[in-house]
């Protein structure tokens, strides 16, 4: 590995022209400007075409020029992601369920727009994957809907959600039978949720597994098209039913009673969230009520 001194030296000397005014910029003598360049040229070969009143690089020089180049800008993309002090500069690493990550979205491309020293980095994924992602610390921050009882996460409650029956404007729904008849549209966690909501609505009734199935997907933006569409009904979190573009489109069944799951945020417990990560889970948990 190269000496990171003789390559400062090598930079400030490309960029200061000559031996004096590099010796003078890093407050070294000019045999200690030569000595490092003769270093690094014993390593690499000839670096520099010495002229009277000026230097030029040789192929080799240019090379060794872009990798110093290289070097800081590694070293800076370093010091950034490890400033926490600093709340407005850096990267949010967000990891969580897709209907609340619809929801949570456009407010961090708005606190980014806000503050462009921010670097907004989400994904959507299930509670398991959520778990490993910030145990594994490759995100800082993670939603679940089951709260984890490992000692190495900081656990609190973020904001509930509701489960909706959504069905197509189009349809009147007064009852089961109107379910059977329109179809139920599947996604991963279709039956599950569907079985917590409509055993609340219709205890009575034979449950999510009797009725049938018009279509299934795995998208979370898009399992409302086809209840759009007429083509069935759904159970969804409410706020993927609120980041839906074509609301006109769709209707909440309401129930006799609010069916809902409580979001927790975690993150490691043996450090502190950054500063910028506290300033992004306060704005969020602001404008998550407003919805």
């Amino acid at each position: 590995m190269l000496n990171p001194q003789w390559l400062r030296t090598f930079s400030a000397l490309i960029e200061q022209g000559n031996f004096t005014r590099c010796a003078e910029y890093l407050d070294l003598t000019q045999a200690a400007v030569s000595q490092h360049i003769q270093k690094l040229e014993e390593r690499l070969g000839p670096l520099l075409i010495r002229r009277p009143r000026q230097i030029e690089l040789t192929p080799a020089g240019r090379a060794l020029l872009e990798y110093c180049e290289e070097v800081s800008a590694a070293d800076q993309r370093l010091h950034n992601r490890l400033s926490a002090h600093e709340d407005t500069r850096g990267e949010i690493g967000l990891i969580c369920p897709g209907s609340i990550g619809l929801a949570l979205y456009p407010m961090l491309l708005n606190l980014q727009q806000a503050n462009p020293g921010l670097i907004i980095r989400q994904r959507f994924a299930p509670d398991r994957e959520v778990l490993e992602a910030v145990l594994d610390n490759r995100f800082e921050l993670g939603l679940v809907t089951l709260k984890p009882d490992d000692p190495r996460l900081c656990v609190s409650r973020f904001t509930e959600e509701p489960l909706e029956l959504i069905a197509p404007a189009s349809e009147r729904v007064e009852g089961w039978d109107d379910l059977r008849r329109i179809g139920f549209i599947d996604h991963p966690d279709g039956r599950a949720m569907g079985s917590r909501l409509l055993s609340r609505y219709y205890p009575e009734e034979s449950g999510i597994g009797s009725l049938p199935c018009r279509g299934f997907t795995n998208q979370i933006g898009l399992i409302l098209e086809p209840v759009a569409r007429g083509l069935g009904f759904t159970v969804l979190p409410r706020y993927a039913r609120l980041a839906f573009q074509r609301p006109e489109s769709i209707q909440v069944i309401d129930g006799p009673r609010l069916v809902e799951d409580t979001l927790w945020l975690i993150h490691r417990a043996e450090w502190p969230l950054s500063t910028r990560a506290e300033l992004v889970v306060q704005k969020l948990r602001s404008q998550i009520k407003s919805l």
